[in-house]
C-alpha cells in the first residue's frame, strides 16, 4: 500500500499527550484529520526517555511488554526545505471525518469518492486543503470552477472510545435505504443552531434537521455503534454502547489517560550511577573503555550528558559495568508513584541528581512552627508523563481502579511495546506539616462531621455513577492538604512570573499501610526549557512564604459567593467538595491532580458557616 507523505499542519510534542494525541482529532484550519496509532510511528525518531518507576506503572497497566518511554519525533529547526526528507518527520494522520462539505454548493460526500482533490502547499502546511473539482453551484447553473471543501462537523462517538462518521444517509432516508441521490448540507435562518442546519437528498427529496440526531430524538434516529477505531483501521466486533452525536472540535471527543512521575534519585546510588542509568541508551552499547572515550567525547561536545565531565573515565566504565550487571542500586519492583517520592522530600537529607533534581532546606516562616515543620526548596526537578490510552464522551476517573472510568482505548492495534511521554523541567516548594497537629486536628468533632459530609458527597457521586462507593474517597487530610494547595497556587501565580495554568500541584496526603504523608509540593515545569525562572523557588523563603500563606489564607475567609460557598453541603448535590467554589478555591485543571474535587476552605480557616474545624487557628 503507498503511504502519501503531504505535511498538513504542525502542533507542539507536548500537544501529542494532553490534546492530539492517537485517536484525537486535529481541527486544522482547513482540515480535520485524526493521529494514527503508535504502531505507524517511526519508532526509531522517538528518542527514549529513561525514567523506571513512571516505566513500572505504566506495564502495571498495559503490560510488561512495553519495553521504553518515548518522545513524539519533531525536528529542531522550523527552516528547512519543504521538499526535504526532513520535512517528513512527524507524526502520521489521516483526514477525518471522510464526509467533506462543499461550501459553493453544499455537496456532502466522502473525499475518496472521486469528487474532491487535495491542493498541497508545502510552503503553508496548514493551507493545504480540499476542494471540490469544477462545481457549478448549489443551481448547477454557475460556470464550472473549484470550490473550496470543509470537513462535516458532525461525527458519532460511545464511551467505550469508538469513533465514526456521522451516518448521513441513514439519518437522511430515517434507516437504510436503497436510494442512491447525492446528499446537500444546508444552513437556514440567521444562527448556526442545529435546527437551522439541514441535509437533504437529491434523489429522492428527502430532509431532515440536525435537531433530529442529538438528545432523546437522537437516540431513535441514529443506528448502533459499529465499534469502529478510525487511527487503527479498525471495527471491533461488538459494541453494546449507545452510540451519541458530537461536533467536531468538542472536547468530550477525547480525554488523555496519563501517568507522571519525579525522576527521584534511585537509593544506594553513586553520582555518576545515577548519570549513567539517566541516560543509559546513550552508554547500554559500549563495549569496551576505548570505545567510550568517544563517546564521552562526543557527548561533552554537545552537553547531552549534563555532569559526565567531572568524571575519570575509568569511573564511568566501572559505572557502566554495574549498572549492566544490575548492581546499580534498588531494582524498581513496585509500580508506587508517589511512595519514594514522599521519601526523598521528606528524608532528612534528600538525595542529589543534577541536574535533574537539586534541593535546599530552608527555615520554616515565622508564625507557622505549630503546623509546619519543613520548607524543602526544590531548585531544579524533572517531570516524565506518559499516556497510556484515551477515553471518549466520559473523562476518566482520577483513581487507578479501572472500574472508576471508562473503558480505555487502546493506542495501537496491536499490545503496545512502548508509549508516548515526555519530560518537562521545572522548580518546586515542598512543604512537609506537622504529624502532631494533624492527628491532633483530626480528632476534632467539627472536622470529623466535616469528614463524614464530604464522604457523604463522595458516596452520592459514586453511587450515581454505579461505582464502588467504598473506594476512591482520600480522606479528610487530603481535602485540608489539597485546599491549602489551591490556595497557595493562586497566591504565588500574582507574584512569582508564572501563569496560575502552568502552577500544577502534588499532594502527599496518603494515611493507608501504615504511611503518614503529610505535604505538599507547588511545582512548575516548562516543556520548551531546560531552565527556569526562579521566581517559585525565591518565593519559598521564610519571609516570602509566610507573607503568602497569611494572604492566602485570609483570603479564603471571606469567598466574594458567600453565603451560598460557605453553606454548600455535598450530601444534598451529590458533589465532591463543599466550601469551595471558583470565586475562592478552583484553580485551572492543568493545575489540579483531582479535577478540583476534595476541596473544603472551611478545614483551613474559620468561614461563615463553619469556625470550630480550622487547621490554622490564627
Amino acid at each position: 500500500m503507498s503511504v502519501t507523505r503531504t505535511p498538513v499542519g504542525s502542533i507542539r510534542p507536548s500537544q501529542l499527550l494532553w490534546t492530539y494525541g492517537p485517536g484525537a482529532l486535529v481541527d486544522l484550519p482547513n482540515l480535520s484529520v485524526v493521529t494514527s496509532g503508535i504502531d505507524r510511528w517511526e519508532r526509531d525518531r522517538c528518542q527514549p526517555i529513561q525514567e523506571a518507576r513512571l516505566l513500572a506503572a505504566v506495564r502495571k497497566v498495559l503490560g510488561p511488554q512495553v519495553d521504553s518511554l518515548r518522545m513524539p519525533p519533531f525536528t529542531k529547526d522550523d527552516s528547512i526545505d519543504p521538499f526535504s526528507a526532513e520535512a517528513n518527520i512527524g507524526v502520521p494522520v489521516r483526514p477525518f471525518p471522510r464526509f467533506l462539505r462543499c461550501v459553493k454548493c453544499g455537496l456532502l460526500s466522502p473525499y475518496d469518492a472521486g469528487l474532491f482533490s487535495l491542493k498541497e502547499d508545502r510552503f503553508r502546511p496548514e493551507q493545504t486543503h480540499f476542494v471540490h473539482r469544477s462545481c457549478t453551484g448549489s443551481k448547477g447553473a454557475d460556470r464550472p470552477k473549484d470550490a473550496d471543501a470543509v470537513p462535516a462537523r458532525f461525527l458519532l462517538a460511545c464511551r467505550n472510545g469508538h469513533l465514526d462518521d456521522f451516518p448521513w444517509h441513514y439519518f437522511v432516508h430515517a434507516g437504510k435505504s436503497d436510494c442512491t441521490g447525492t446528499l446537500r448540507f444546508f444552513e437556514t435562518g440567521a444562527s448556526l443552531q442545529t435546527e437551522n442546519l439541514k441535509v437533504k437528498c437529491d434523489g429522492c427529496g428527502a430532509s431532515k434537521s440536525l435537531a433530529h440526531a442529538f438528545g432523546q430524538v437522537g437516540k431513535k434516529n441514529l443506528p448502533s455503534c459499529r465499534g469502529r477505531h478510525p487511527h487503527l483501521d479498525k471495527f471491533d466486533s461488538e459494541c453494546t454502547e449507545e452510540a451519541r452525536a458530537v461536533l467536531l472540535g468538542s472536547t468530550n471527543s477525547w480525554f488523555p489517560i496519563t501517568l507522571s512521575a519525579l525522576a527521584i534519585p534511585a537509593k544506594n546510588v553513586s553520582p555518576i550511577g545515577q548519570i549513567i542509568a539517566d541516560h543509559w541508551d546513550s552508554f547500554s552499547d559500549v563495549d569496551n573503555i576505548s570505545e567510550l572515550k568517544g563517546i564521552v567525547k562526543t557527548l561533552q561536545k554537545y552537553g547531552s550528558v549534563p555532569g559526565i565531565e567531572n568524571f575519570a573515565l575509568e569511573k564511568v566504565w566501572t559505572a557502566i559495568e554495574n549498572h549492566r550487571n544490575g548492581d546499580g542500586g534498588d531494582s524498581v519492583e513496585q509500580a508506587d508513584i508517589k511512595g519514594p517520592e514522599w521519601e526523598a522530600l521528606s528524608a532528612a537529607n534528600p538525595p542529589t541528581d543534577y541536574p535533574y533534581f537539586m534541593s535546599k532546606t530552608v527555615a520554616t516562616p515565622a508564625g507557622f512552627e505549630k503546623e509546619i515543620t519543613r520548607v524543602l526548596l526544590l531548585e531544579r526537578l524533572r517531570e516524565v508523563n506518559a499516556l497510556m490510552g484515551f477515553t471518549r464522551v466520559e473523562a476518566p476517573e482520577e483513581g487507578s481502579d479501572k472500574d472508576d472510568r471508562p473503558p480505555m482505548a487502546p493506542l495501537s492495534f496491536a499490545q503496545p511495546d512502548w508509549v508516548p511521554a515526555n519530560e518537562v523541567h521545572g522548580e518546586g516548594i515542598f512543604i512537609q506539616f506537622n504529624e502532631a497537629s494533624l492527628k491532633s486536628w483530626e480528632s476534632l468533632p467539627a472536622v470529623q462531621a466535616l469528614d463524614k459530609r464530604l464522604f457523604g458527597g463522595h458516596r452520592g457521586w459514586r453511587k450515581s455513577r454505579h461505582l464502588n462507593v467504598a473506594e476512591g474517597y482520600p480522606g479528610i487530610r487530603y481535602s485540608m492538604l489539597h485546599t491549602l494547595a489551591h490556595l497557595l497556587i493562586r497566591e504565588l501565580a500574582l507574584e512569582c512570573g508564572y501563569n496560575a495554568a502552568s502552577i500544577r500541584e502534588r499532594v502527599y496526603g496518603d494515611t493507608s499501610d501504615g504511611q503518614a504523608q503529610a505535604g505538599i509540593l507547588i511545582y512548575t515545569a516548562a516543556a520548551d526549557s531546560d531552565g527556569t525562572l526562579g521566581g517559585l523557588v525565591d518565593l519559598g523563603n521564610p519571609e516570602n512564604l509566610g507573607r503568602l500563606l497569611k494572604q492566602a489564607l485570609n483570603r479564603a475567609k471571606i469567598c466574594s459567593s458567600d453565603p451560598l460557598c460557605s453553606e454548600h453541603d455535598p450530601e444534598k448535590d451529590r458533589t465532591l467538595h463543599a466550601a469551595a467554589c471558583h470565586a475562592c478555591s478552583f484553580v485551572a485543571e492543568t493545575s489540579c491532580e483531582r479535577g478540583n474535587r476534595y476541596l473544603d476552605r472551611s478545614l483551613l480557616v474559620p468561614t461563615l458557616e463553619q469556625v470550630n474545624a480550622a487547621f490554622f487557628k490564627a
